[in-house]
This record gives structure tokens, sequence and C-alpha cells, in this order.
């Protein structure tokens, strides 16, 4: 009994911990804007950016983003026994999925309260090479929910490197 006393909750671990500052977000909308420089990305460039923490549960939150008029992005960020899973999925305007939807990968380290990585799964390589888009199958993506700002990136070990962030100190209306 006086053992049963001492016992103490484990501290979440840093992947709940960033869920747990994901999900403080819901509901809310955030303007941002592209801070990377690769000319492959100059379409993004001076595009009005908006993300939108659209809905949470305990295991699943869902980002929409915008890019000028096109809607056809959500982040999906899901809890599973394995660690956090970030997902894409893409649509088109009338709803149906794009051929490439739904691609992603898994948190493969603890990552922080603040940062987690998710290098790209098997079924998104899969998926990748069906498509044609070789270049993707080394994928890197990151999240970042700082105190005042929300970090979207995707890097390659041969250079690419793509980064929106979002003020999150004042949401939209």
């Amino acid at each position: 009994m006086a053992l049963a006393a001492c016992a103490t909750t484990p501290p979440p671990s840093e992947a709940d911990a960033f869920f747990e500052r994901l999900s403080s977000l819901c509901g809310e909308r955030f303007a941002g804007a592209l801070v990377s420089n690769d000319d492959v990305d100059a379409d993004f460039r001076g595009q009005e950016m908006e993300m939108h923490v659209a809905s949470c549960d305990d295991t699943e939150v869902r980002i929409p983003f915008r890019v000028g008029d096109d809607r056809s992005r959500t982040w999906v960020v899901t809890r599973t026994d394995a660690g956090l899973r970030l997902k894409h999925q893409h649509l088109h305007a009338d709803g149906t999925p794009d051929a490439v939807t739904w691609y992603g990968g898994t948190a493969t380290t603890a990552g922080s309260a603040m940062r987690q990585e998710f290098p790209v799964d098997e079924e998104s390589i899969a998926l990748f090479r069906r498509e044609g888009l070789d270049a993707s199958v080394v994928n890197v993506w990151a999240l970042e929910v700082g105190d005042d700002m929300f970090a979207y990136e995707l890097r390659r070990p041969t250079g690419r490197f793509f980064r929106v962030e979002f003020d999150t100190a004042t949401p939209l209306r």
C-alpha cells in the first residue's frame, strides 16, 4: 500500500506533448507565407496562404491548407501505436481524390514537443513510383508548433527544401 502511494504517472512522450500543442490550435485559422526560396516553388511565392486546424479528437487532427484559391490539400496527423503519422490528402475541386493522395510517413524518432519529422513510408514510396515521382521517395516532412508559429516543411537529401510558416499569435476571423 505504501508503495502504491509512491507510484507516479510517467510524463507524456514527446509525441504526445506535440499532439497536445497541435490540438490546442483546434478551430483556429492562421495566415502563412512561404519562407523557403527553391525556384521550383515560384508558384507559391506571393500567394495568400491559410491553414485551418479544422477538426481534432484524441487520435486525429485535420488541417486544410489553402494556397490562393487552391483548397485541395489537407494535412492529417494521427496518433498510432507506432507513433505520430502525417498524411497528405489531395482532392480535386469536385471532391474526388487526386491520383497522388494519402502519402506521408510516421515519425521514427522521439522528436520534441515542438517538432516532429516524418520520413516517407513504404506505401507512399510505392505511390510515388507508380505515379513517376521518383524524386519524392526520399521525402522527409516536418511539422513545428512553436509559441507563436506553426510550420510545415518538406526536405530531401538532394537539397530540396520547402517551408511555410504561419503566425499562430494572430488567428484569422
